[in-house]
């Protein structure tokens, strides 16, 4: 027979346990999101659970800073952005000559321009050349991440440009969140507002973010399923956020306009 202080406590028992569960759960969810897409990712995973994200990104410097490159801990930009030089109504196209086959995707000069413009200008300099896509996230959200001149999530290219075309994913749902649909290419950050750099992530199945990091480009077909092959490998570690199994190197990054 139970009695009622037997029951009383068996009740706050479990009533403890589903907290316990509920927050860590709440803790895992956090730490996918906000692990997401880079140099944010160090600055979100430093900040929040001592995580690797990108959130999609600069502190150690060789060419460049980049927002999701951009650990908490990366030092202030030195250098100002590249004179605006491209033409702001064309469409420009960068081709990501990778290890893992090519990876075309399409930039609108007309909604990103300042993004555009900086991508041109590094492109122009072999800034991508021989750089390693350092992060690849297979749950929650579902990225890879590139454009680290380090190649270790803290790298960018010395300034930060504006953040741009944040409302062209439509209206946050109630969680503050839109869908970055497959194919899409957005810019990483630190969390904070125009910290972007020259870390970017390419999308490969569609992910909830906050309206946060800049979307400046569409992948192609061929290049989204060369992607997903990516993607289909999973991490070195087998996690849910690392490095690719299969290292993924940008042999040469060049942007033409179309």
């Amino acid at each position: 027979m139970v009695t009622s202080d037997q029951r009383r406590r068996q009740l706050a028992r479990e009533k403890y346990e589903r907290q316990q569960a509920n927050r860590a759960a709440a803790r895992r969810k956090a730490r996918r999101t906000m692990a997401v897409i880079g140099a944010a990712v160090a600055v979100v995973a430093a900040t929040l659970i001592g995580l690797v994200v990108g959130g999609v990104f600069d502190s150690k410097e060789t060419k460049a800073t980049d927002p999701t490159d951009t650990p908490s801990s990366s030092p202030s930009p030195k250098q100002s952005p590249p004179a605006m030089a491209i033409d702001q109504k064309a469409k420009y196209t960068f081709d990501l000559k990778t290890n893992a086959g090519p990876i075309t995707f399409e930039m609108d000069a007309a909604k990103t321009p300042q993004t555009v413009n900086s991508f041109k200008s590094l492109a122009d300099k072999g800034f991508f050349d021989k750089t390693k896509c350092h992060r690849l996230v297979t749950g929650g959200i579902f990225v890879l991440q590139c454009g680290d001149p380090e190649g270790t999530g803290t790298g960018g290219p010395g300034y930060t440009i504006p953040d741009e075309n944040l409302d062209s994913l439509g209206k946050p749902n109630d969680q503050g969140q839109v869908v970055y649909p497959a194919g899409t290419v957005a810019m990483a950050n630190t969390g904070q507002p125009g910290s972007g750099g020259s870390q970017f992530f390419l999308v490969y199945k569609d992910s909830p973010l906050a309206p946060s990091y800049t979307p400046f480009g569409r992948i192609d077909a061929a290049g989204l399923k060369v992607l997903t092959e990516i993607a289909k490998a999973g991490t070195a570690d087998g996690a849910q956020d690392g490095a690719p199994k299969n290292g993924v190197t940008i042999e040469k990054g060049v942007v033409t306009k179309n």
